[in-house]
């Protein structure tokens, strides 16, 4: 049998070149590259008090229960553009002299100047329909008038969901770069004509917080369109990183108010590493390592996903 010795070694060469143009000509994988995302996070102790001065070691970002790194942490002074939902339907005849009172701290609160700019507010009533008494403004004088405004509307029910359609809308087109939704519900009949479930659709794509304070005791006989409303209030606060309060009166409303706003005015901007992937994560949690803090997040503008309250025992 013949032996061709010389072919061995130029055999080895050509798998070797071979080999290395294969690992030259790999890209890089998509994990290495990274790409900046941002959330807004409240962090609050046990009786509801903002914490202050947290860093980046100290919260906890996961995508699909995968923890990603926390590059910055900063004081959230991106303006804020808020809407006020506010249910003066039959149901609150009681409760709309106490949210008027309550209302004007509050909105002193949010009005102050901060570093980024201005906050901007709007107060929608929602009996018999959404109705705006103040569009998105700068100007507390007009929001004084459009709380003077809010009153009772007789034989009238709640359209909180019809509203809440709008209000996510409006701040599509807006293109709002950190939304927020403050609610003021009753237990009265929900008389929307919204399902709740494109109702969560739309609080998701919008990027909002959402948040509710429910007032009196909650009812035991639910009709349909109450169910739905009580779906968005449980869902929808949490999957945004908002709140839900309940107050069985409205008399104790502006301190909760106070509580509200310095919540909402002592946020952080937690800047961290998502992995440049063609597949978004479908769930962000963000928590805190200390104990007995819940921190609650939402992604800024762009970077819509399902995000949830994490509490630590």
């Amino acid at each position: 049998m013949k032996s061709y010795p010389a072919l061995a070694p130029f055999g080895f060469l050509a798998v070797t070149a071979l080999v290395a143009l294969i690992a030259v000509a790999r890209p890089t994988p998509l994990h290495s590259q990274a790409l900046d995302r941002v959330m807004f996070v409240s962090v609050v102790d046990q009786t509801g008090a903002p914490v202050p001065d947290l860093g980046p070691g100290d919260f906890v970002v996961r995508e699909d229960n995968l923890a990603r790194e926390v590059l910055r942490v900063a004081p959230a002074d991106d303006p804020m553009q808020i809407a006020l939902l506010v249910d003066n339907s039959t149901a609150a005849r009681d409760d709309v002299v106490n949210i008027r009172r309550a209302l004007p701290t509050f909105l002193d609160s949010m009005m102050q100047p901060v570093r980024g700019g201005r906050n901007q507010i709007a107060l929608i009533a929602l009996a018999e329909r959404p109705t705006i008494l103040s569009d998105y403004t700068f100007d507390r004088a007009q929001l004084g008038k459009a709380t003077d405004r809010l009153w009772e509307q007789s034989m009238s029910g709640n359209y909180l969901l019809d509203g809440l359609m709008e209000v996510t809308g409006g701040f599509k087109r807006r293109e709002a770069l950190r939304p927020v939704i403050l609610a003021f519900t009753t237990e009265g009949p929900e008389l929307s004509t919204a399902r709740y479930q494109s109702v969560l659709e739309a609080l998701a794509g919008s990027n909002a917080a959402f948040h509710v304070i429910s007032l009196g005791t909650p009812s035991v006989s639910r009709d349909d369109a109450s169910v739905g409303r009580d779906i968005v209030v449980d869902q929808g606060t949490m999957r945004t990183g908002g709140m839900h309060e309940r107050l069985l009166t409205s008399m104790s409303l502006a301190a909760k108010l106070q509580q509200v706003a310095n919540v909402l005015n002592h946020e952080y901007r937690v800047t961290y590493a998502h992995p440049d992937s063609l597949i978004p994560p479908d769930k962000v949690t963000v928590s805190v390592r200390k104990a007995n803090l819940t921190a609650r997040g939402r992604l800024a503008k762009t970077q819509t996903s399902t995000i949830g309250p994490q509490a630590r025992p």
